[in-house]
């Protein structure tokens, strides 16, 4: 009789809404489990988007993971875990580097088999592709803007040229000037050099 490898499995399940139930998910998660693990645990959100990353139980199991009370994690689909795609590939970087596997029962995937480390492996390429889009995009924007004239980054400071020149009649230093009105020292400069040239003109 062929015997079941020594492994912990942790199931994760979740529903959206109080009004839907785990239990569809956890039967097949449990009946999986069973045949294939030696045992396993359970962790469950009730009434929780999948768009929130932080949910008590999938805290719980990341925790757990880190203090390495599992060897696998076993979900009925991937949106039940994940909130995106980047969500997604950050955990199953983190359970790969703790030495846990992942498996999504109805899509097939499973990091303990060769196919699955390659399907993996595929998903993250194509995720860090879009990130590098994305950042192209950005780059792009940005050099556009340039073109047309547009200012890039944060809006100035204000400063308040009546003070700078009270500061400086006290005989403050420019950087004790800017420590004092939280603005650049090159901007209390620029303060000071407008003024003169209002005096002067």
């Amino acid at each position: 009789m062929e015997q079941k490898p020594r492994k912990v499995a942790a199931l994760y399940a979740r529903v959206s809404t109080l009004d839907q139930n785990c239990e569809v998910q956890l039967e097949d998660l449990r009946r999986y489990a069973g045949k294939r693990f030696a045992s396993y645990c359970e962790y469950t959100d009730a009434g929780v988007s999948g768009t929130q990353r932080h949910r008590p139980q999938l805290d719980a199991l990341m925790r757990d993971a880190r203090r390495r009370l599992f060897d696998v994690v076993l979900v009925w689909k991937f949106d039940r875990f994940a909130r995106s795609l980047k969500h997604l590939i950050e955990s199953l970087d983190e359970f790969s580097a703790l030495g846990i596997d992942f498996i999504s029962l109805t899509e097939g995937i499973d990091t303990t088999t060769p196919e699955g480390q390659l399907l993996f492996h595929i998903v993250g390429a194509v995720a860090q592709f879009e990130r590098d889009l994305i950042a192209e995009r950005v780059r792009a924007g940005m050099a556009h803007a340039r073109a047309m004239g547009k200012r890039i980054g944060r809006p100035r400071a204000a400063v308040d040229v009546e003070a700078v020149s009270k500061l400086r009649l006290e005989g403050r230093s420019l950087r004790e000037i800017a420590r004092t009105l939280h603005v650049p020292v090159s901007r209390v400069r620029r303060a000071l050099l407008r003024l003169l040239g209002a005096r002067t003109a």
